[in-house]
C-alpha cells in the first residue's frame, strides 16, 4: 500500500503594499480593455462636442440660453440642485456603513464617497456657469452675511468637501491596510457623525432653504421644502450607487452582486415612499387652504406645458421603480438597475419641476407669463459637465481601489490544507 505524498507549495510573495494612500498599487481593473476604449472614447466625444458651447457661454453670457430677467433660473440650476442631492444622498448611504455599522454595504462604501465628491464638484460647476464669474468664487469665502443662506451655504459646501475627501482617504487606507482597521473605522465613524448633520441640515437642507426664503414664489416658501430636498437626495443617491455598482461590475467583466442590490433596493423603497408622501402634502395643503398662488403653479406643473415632466418623470418613473423593487422582478440585477436608472432620471425631473414652474407666473400682475425651455447650448453644456464628472470618477477609480473587494473577502489559497 503506497502512501500519496503532496509537495508543499511555496507561498507566492504578495506585491508590496504602498506606503501612502495616494501612491499607485496594483488592483483589480476598473474596466476590461475593450470597455475601457469604448467608455473613454464616448466621454471624450461628448466633451469635444460640448467644449464650444461652454466656451460660448463664457464669452457671450446668458444670451446663448433661454433665460431672461423674468426667468433667471433654468436647467443649469436644476442640474445644480440635482447633483447636490446626488452627493448628499450618496454620502448618507455611506454613513449607513461607517456610522451605523451596516457593513453589508461595505462593498459600495468607497464608491459612494467618491460619487459624493464628484457630484459636488459637478454641482458647483453648474452653478458657476449659471452665475458666470467663476473667477470670483473664492471671494465668497472672504465676505460673509449672517442673514444670507448663500453665505452659509458656501461655508457648508467647503467643510463638506473637505470632510468627504478625508473620509475617502481613510477608507482607501483601510482597503490597502496601510492603517490599522480599528483606527481607520474610528476616524471614519467620527467624520461620518460630523458629516451626517452637515449633509442634512447644511448642504442639502441648506440648498432647500435658499429656495424656501424666496417669498415671492409659490411652492418654495415653506418649512417643508428643505426636508423634501433631503429625502429626495437619499432617493437619488441610493439609486446612483446601485447603478454605478452594476455598470462597473459589468464593465470589468464581473457579475454584479444581486444580493447587495436587493438590500439597497429596500433602502430605495423606503426613501421613495417618504418622498411621495411629502409630495402629497406639498400639494394637498395648498389645495385645501385655497392658496391661489400655489394652486396656479401646481396647474402649470401638472396640467400645463411641463405636465410631461411631472407625470412621466416625477411620478411615472418613481412609481415604475417602486413596482420593480417590490415585485418578483427584484430577483434580477438587470431589473434592479433598471429601477435605479429610472429613479436617477426621475429625480432629475423632480428638480426641473422645482426650479422652472414656480418662475413661470409673473411676480407683478400685468407682466407677461414666462416661457422657458433649454436651448441646444444649455443641453450641450449639461452633457459636457456630466461627462466631465464621469471622466473624473473613472480616472480616480483607475488609480485607486475604489471598486476592489474588501481584503477580508479573499481566501488565502496558501493557508488551505491539501486533502
Amino acid at each position: 500500500m503506497s502512501t500519496a505524498t503532496t509537495t508543499p507549495r511555496t507561498p507566492t510573495q504578495s506585491p508590496a503594499k504602498p506606503k501612502h494612500w495616494w501612491s499607485y498599487a496594483p488592483h483589480e481593473p476598473f474596466l476590461t480593455r475593450r470597455n475601457r476604449v469604448l467608455w473613454y472614447g464616448f466621454l471624450l466625444l461628448v466633451l469635444a462636442i460640448g467644449a464650444w458651447p461652454v466656451l460660448n457661454r463664457l464669452i457671450n453670457g446668458v444670451a446663448v440660453t433661454d433665460l431672461t430677467s423674468q426667468m433667471p433660473w433654468g436647467a443649469w440650476v436644476a442640474f445644480y440642485i440635482y447633483f447636490v442631492g446626488l452627493s448628499a444622498g450618496a454620502f448618507l448611504l455611506s454613513s449607513l456603513i461607517y456610522v451605523f455599522g451596516m457593513h453589508q454595504f461595505e462593498k459600495i462604501g468607497r464608491a459612494a464617497l467618491l460619487s459624493a465628491i464628484v457630484s459636488m464638484g459637478v454641482a458647483l460647476a453648474f452653478i458657476g456657469l449659471d452665475l458666470g464669474r467663476v473667477d470670483r468664487a473664492l471671494i465668497t469665502l472672504v465676505y460673509f452675511h449672517w442673514t444670507s443662506p448663500l453665505s452659509w451655504e458656501v461655508r457648508f459646501y467647503t467643510m463638506y468637501v473637505v470632510l468627504l475627501t478625508a473620509e475617502l482617504v481613510f477608507a482607501l487606507m483601510l482597503q490597502r491596510r496601510t492603517m490599522a482597521p480599528a483606527k481607520a473605522h474610528t476616524w471614519m465613524r467620527i467624520l461620518g457623525i460630523v458629516g451626517v448633520p452637515l449633509a442634512i441640515f447644511g448642504v442639502h437642507g441648506g440648498t432647500g432653504t435658499i429656495f424656501a426664503v424666496v417669498k415671492a414664489r409659490g411652492m418654495w416658501f415653506g418649512g417643508l421644502f428643505p426636508i423634501v430636498f433631503v429625502v429626495s437626495a437619499v432617493v437619488s443617491g441610493t439609486a446612483l450607487v446601485m447603478a454605478i455598482h452594476y455598470w462597473q461590475a459589468r464593465g470589468a467583466g464581473k457579475r454584479p452582486d444581486t444580493k447587495l442590490m436587493q438590500q439597497l433596493s429596500v433602502v430605495l423603497i423606503g426613501a421613495i415612499f417618504v418622498d411621495l408622501g411629502l409630495m402629497f402634502y406639498e400639494f394637498i395643503v395648498p389645495i385645501l387652504s385655497f392658496e391661489h398662488h400655489d394652486k396656479s403653479i401646481m396647474a402649470i406643473m401638472a396640467l400645463g406645458p411641463y405636465a410631461w415632466s411631472f407625470w412621466v418623470f416625477q411620478i411615472g418613473f418613481l412609481v415604475a421603480a417602486l413596482v420593480i423593487c417590490m415585485s418578483p422582478l427584484k430577483r434580477s440585477a438587470g431589473w434592479l438597475v433598471t429601477a435605479a436608472m429610472l429613479v436617477v432620471v426621475g429625480i432629475l425631473g423632480v428638480r426641473f419641476n422645482i426650479v422652472v414652474p414656480p418662475l413661470v407666473p409673473p411676480v407683478i400682475e400685468g407682466y407677461p407669463v414666462n416661457d422657458y425651455f433649454p436651448t441646444l447650448t444649455e443641453w450641450l453644456v449639461c452633457a459636457f459637465l456630466c461627462a466631465g464628472g464621469a471622466l473624473a470618477y473613472s480616472l480616480v477609480s483607475e488609480w485607486q481601489p475604489i471598486h476592489d473587494p474588501d481584503p477580508d473577502e479573499h481566501v488565502d489559497e496558501h493557508e488551505e490544507v491539501a486533502a
